[in-house]
């Protein structure tokens, strides 16, 4: 239920809630923090759950977003802080969901696409190493670029340009190493069946970031971060429906006690697995939708680019991975091109600033005539 304030409008851009500008800044950061964990800590503990026997993939793929209840508890803090301000003009009648029935369904729709793109990408987990499909899905990047521009019109400058460009190069070095990346026991079919997987989880995940935006755009609703957070539940619940279906069909509810007993590190670190599994990718999916909120799709693609060479090197130490001179020189790639773009975001707005003091300074300058 919204109020009488927020209950129409004829435009099809997004309203964004009027948001101070350093809670802003702090928002965006910590939603680069939560997609670093995410995006790092994921696939890092997916691939352990693999490597010492289990062998569910959409198991796998559920827990991606089965972690969504977590976010019922950022609902409810942020209720009771609404609540507190009297932020929708009297606080005994706080509005607790925002979410109107059109943005639902479009959101629901995002959610199934998510369920199929956490079964493709589980897939592309179970079958390759953690570095080559951290390097398959470097493209991704390129795949955001282009939804972006097609759905959102995404303007580009020349700084995020080059970020796209370096990221991409970063990408095209890692994938020098790949030839002798397959598991041993693995069958030249299941490694390239993981392959295809991967490419087409970085091509579905690259049309849904631009989607998600495109949703905030034609919301013709406030934009605010309650509903951005009521975004991610509905989307999370509609992709672990689409999994769990999947999960029935594949009898894996009945497997995972046995799956347990069997698993080589014991009963309760399985259960351990997949509890943290659940809760760390949340973050990632709760830091994604903060950065396009905060800034753009684009801006969450580069992040996740960027962090690709980390995730490398974090399989190197905990899963004994070679780092092969490819590794550094695309680890340096990523950054660069990470640090270009935030210098074209700086620039452009220091040049937004000017202009609009120079703006104010014609105003002010113009004689009054009676």
């Amino acid at each position: 239920m919204m109020d009488n304030h927020e209950e129409t409008t004829t435009s099809s851009i997004p309203m964004p809630a009027k948001v101070n500008p350093a809670a802003k800044k702090a928002l965006l950061i910590l939603s680069c923090i939560l997609l670093s964990i995410g995006n790092c800590g994921g696939p890092l503990i997916m691939r352990l759950y693999f490597i010492h026997g289990g062998n569910r993939v959409w198991l796998s793929s559920f827990l991606e977003t089965a972690g969504w209840p977590f976010i019922l508890v950022v609902l409810i803090i942020l209720y009771f802080h609404r609540r507190a301000a009297g932020k929708d003009g009297d606080n005994k009648h706080t509005t607790f969901i925002y979410m109107r029935p059109r943005l639902f369904f479009a959101v629901a729709f995002i959610g199934v696409l998510t369920g199929l793109d956490d079964y493709l990408y589980a897939y592309g987990v179970a079958r390759l190493p953690i570095s080559t499909s951290a390097l398959i899905l470097a493209p991704h990047l390129a795949f955001v670029a282009v939804f972006a521009y097609l759905l959102v019109k995404q303007k580009f400058t020349p700084y995020s340009i080059n970020a796209v460009v370096l990221l991409t190069v970063g990408a095209a070095v890692l994938a020098l190493h790949t030839s002798s990346d397959r598991p041993e026991g693995e069958s030249k079919k299941e490694y390239a069946m993981g392959f295809v997987m991967t490419v087409a989880a970085a091509l579905l995940y690259g049309f849904v970031l631009p989607l998600i935006e495109l949703t905030y755009n034609k919301a013709k609703q406030e934009i605010t971060y309650t509903l951005v957070v009521e975004i991610q539940i509905v989307m999370c619940l509609f992709a672990t429906l689409f999994c769990t279906v999947g999960m029935i069909a594949n009898n894996d509810f009945e497997v995972i006690p046995r799956e347990a007993a069997s698993f080589e590190l014991g009963r309760t670190k399985y259960y351990t697995i997949l509890c943290l599994s659940a809760l760390i990718w949340q973050c990632f999916f709760l830091g994604v939708i903060g950065v396009i909120f905060c800034a753009s799709s684009l801006l969450s693609g580069i992040i996740i680019a960027a962090l690709l060479p980390v995730t490398e090197i974090l399989a190197v130490v905990f899963y004994k991975e070679k780092f092969q001179a490819e590794k550094g020189v695309a680890l340096v790639l990523s950054l660069w091109g990470f640090a270009s773009y935030f210098y074209g975001e700086y620039k452009l707005k220091k040049r937004s600033s000017y202009q609009k003091s120079s703006q104010e300074q014609m105003e002010m300058s113009q004689p009054n005539y009676p």
